[in-house]
């Protein structure tokens, strides 16, 4: 009986210092999230306010017609590469917040996701 308690007790143990890995993991891969958006914001903001001005400074409709494909064109591919670094971010952080329960879900059988 001593020895059931004493198992229980560890894995209470180890189960608390998981969630408290995986909780320091998860908020630091926010942070990095958070840094991203922050970033990406700041240099839409200066790429559009440039764009702008560009645009402002045409002569001709031609040119602001080509000055706004060119800009466009440059946002949708900036936004897709954007997406695709969140995509990455989020799961980076979601493999680090799983990462301290792996071996506890190992002795059940069940294995993390690649």
């Amino acid at each position: 009986m001593m020895k059931s308690f004493e198992e229980f007790q560890t894995f209470g143990k180890d189960g608390f210092e998981a969630y408290v890995a995986s909780s320091t993991a998860v908020t630091k891969g926010m942070q990095a999230i958070a840094q991203e958006a922050a970033d990406f914001s700041r240099k839409s903001f200066e790429k559009s306010t440039s764009a702008f001005e560009k645009l402002s400074a045409v002569k001709s409709f031609d040119k602001a017609v080509e000055a706004q494909q060119a800009f466009a064109k440059e946002s949708y591919e900036t936004m897709v590469a954007q997406m695709t670094k969140f995509n990455e971010l989020y799961l980076a952080t979601a493999k680090e917040a799983f990462k301290p329960f792996e071996a506890s879900l190992a002795a059940f059988g069940v294995k993390a996701p690649k």
